[in-house]
């Protein structure tokens, strides 16, 4: 497969927002979101108003290469402000709304941004910090369209050409979650998220409007694809991949602030793609109306941002008649890796199944443009199958860190890879399975314990929910394992019984010294397990 080729836009422009822009449908006046209150934003809406944010951001004098700090609840106008940045050629700076003071006081500390937009709600004590670190300017955006972000854009024109930014110009700095240590920035470039959202709109086989489209029993004409849009927009998923993924095909999507089951289902009828983290799979589960006549328009479910059990996976195929294409990224790079949208029938195996197909438990294969390889601790490429760390490069890998070349040279290989931080294996058809993160192995009496294969058959004993396995010190092995489990509604698991469990199954290195039965694990808000807690609370657990 060959990468798509950039749109041209005015003067090669690389710019991203001209981009996104040029491939707004011709009829400007056709509705491009429709929020869950009923609102409905035309692309001229898009238009106009990121036209009059960028405005008032170049009104207020700021330097080039300006970071524009965000923390606020979801909303289309939020969303606006990002796309607003991109065209004033600034730098975008999301940042989870979960964070308190301290963190703040750490972003804003380190990106030293020009502009803070904050929640009305936190203005006192956002506006103390960001002041105190020498910003100029602090506003407030709400999720019901007031502020004085938008008090003052209302005064500005709606006409704004977009700035002219060359590929490599920096466009936005995501701060990777810091469950060891600070918080990174990683730096992306205009490049590297229009390469990446130009490759998934082939890989997924995103339907233009006006296109017919026919799904699994339905054909939804003349409008195209329609995204389901129920993620947050501080992180690469909701902001990047979703976001991006609508707007560079000029798809419409049902904004909604929250994730809700119950409405999600109610809107599938009329969208064709989703995306959502394990947890909103789950959660759609739980909800008996979910059959295959809820998702009779559905064209696409992707699934990322942390594990996707097997048992999710294969519970989805049989409610829906659908099967989720999982897919590996991370805030340096965007997307790496992608199960296949549609089977390639060319290659099949011998009992006639399509060598490219969706495989649950994998994240399928590398996307076009992107090289990755596995190889051991001395830098070593490892045979097939064999397990060791991730290392990618591509046109989506991003610059490094923000301020910190001492690091960013520490994670990238003499010949350009990154090393993700991530440890998986490659298969005999080139699936990649991801086993872990290189921080969470445990390495007891000298052998190395890779937590997700623990995990994988815990997970398959009966009354077993989900779990996790972490490494705590040990003063005869260095560390061992303690696994945290979950049960079943209505299951009764004995904690010591399911360490019996393995032993006939595992090498007895592998066996977790302890087990511990919870009522839930603590994930952060991608729904990504918190292990760091999970260490913290269990370190004198042996």
């Amino acid at each position: 497969m060959n990468l798509p080729s950039t749109p041209q836009t005015a003067a090669s422009n690389s710019n991203l927002f001209a981009a996104l822009r040029s491939a707004f449908p011709a009829d400007l006046d056709a509705v491009a979101i429709e929020t869950d209150n009923d609102l409905h934003y035309t692309w001229r809406d898009l238009v106009r108003a990121t036209a009059m944010m960028a405005n008032l951001l170049a009104s207020l004098d700021l330097p080039a290469g300006a970071r524009i700090a965000v923390q606020v609840e979801k909303s289309v106008e939020a969303a606006m402000l990002y796309l607003a940045t991109l065209r004033a050629g600034y730098v975008f700076l999301p940042l989870n709304t979960a964070y308190q003071s301290a963190e703040i006081e750490y972003f804003i500390g380190n990106a030293e941004p020009a502009v803070v937009v904050c929640s009305p709600k936190n203005f006192g004590w956002v506006s103390k910090i960001a002041f105190k670190a020498g910003t100029q300017n602090v506003f407030t955006l709400g999720d019901d369209r007031t502020g004085s972000l938008l008090e003052r854009a209302v005064h500005c024109s709606d006409r704004h050409t977009p700035v002219h930014s060359a590929a490599d110009d920096l466009a936005a700095i995501l701060y990777t979650s810091g469950t060891t240590g600070r918080s990174k920035g990683a730096m992306l470039s205009h490049g590297n998220m229009l390469s990446n959202a130009l490759v998934l709109k082939d890989y997924w086989g995103w339907k233009q409007p006006g296109a017919s489209l026919v799904t699994s029993g339905a054909s939804v004409a003349p409008g195209g694809d329609v995204l389901i849009h129920a993620l947050p927009i501080f992180h690469v998923h909701g902001l990047f991949v979703a976001l991006h993924g609508a707007l560079i095909n000029g798809s419409k999507m049902i904004w909604l602030g929250k994730f809700d089951p119950k409405l999600v289902l109610r809107k599938m009828p009329e969208a064709t793609v989703f995306m959502g983290v394990p947890t909103l799979y789950t959660r759609l589960l739980a909800e008996p109306g979910l059959d295959a006549n809820a998702v009779r328009n559905m064209r696409l479910f992707v699934a990322g941002s942390a594990p996707l059990l097997i048992e999710t996976f294969t519970a989805w195929q049989e409610r829906t008649g659908h099967t989720i294409v999982e897919r590996y990224g991370m805030s340096e790079t965007a997307m790496l890796t992608s199960n296949p949208y549609a089977a390639d029938a060319r290659y099949l195996d011998g009992q006639g199944v399509p060598e490219s197909e969706r495989r649950g438990g994998t994240v399928g294969f590398p996307l076009p443009g992107v090289s990755l390889r596995v190889q051991d601790d001395d830098g070593k490429p490892l045979p097939t199958g064999e397990i060791g760390g991730i290392q990618v490069t591509g046109p989506n890998v991003f610059q490094g860190y923000w301020r910190m070349p001492e690091k960013t040279a520490e994670e990238f290989t003499p010949d350009g890879y990154f090393k993700t931080g991530d440890v998986g294996k490659i298969d005999e058809r080139g699936y990649v399975t991801i086993v872990g993160r290189s921080k969470d192995l445990i390495i007891s009496g000298g052998y190395n314990v890779y937590p997700a294969e623990i995990e994988a058959y815990i997970n398959e004993l009966p009354g077993v929910l989900e779990s996790a396995l972490v490494g705590v010190p040990h003063p005869d092995f260095g560390e061992v394992g303690v696994a945290v489990v979950v049960a079943r509604p209505g299951a009764v698991l004995v904690a010591e019984q399911v360490i019996a469990s393995l032993k006939s199954k595992l090498a007895n290195f592998k066996i977790p010294k302890r087990c511990v039965v919870v009522d839930e694990l603590p994930r952060n808000t991608m729904g990504k397990v918190q292990k760091n807690l999970l260490r913290a609370q269990y370190q004198s657990a042996t």
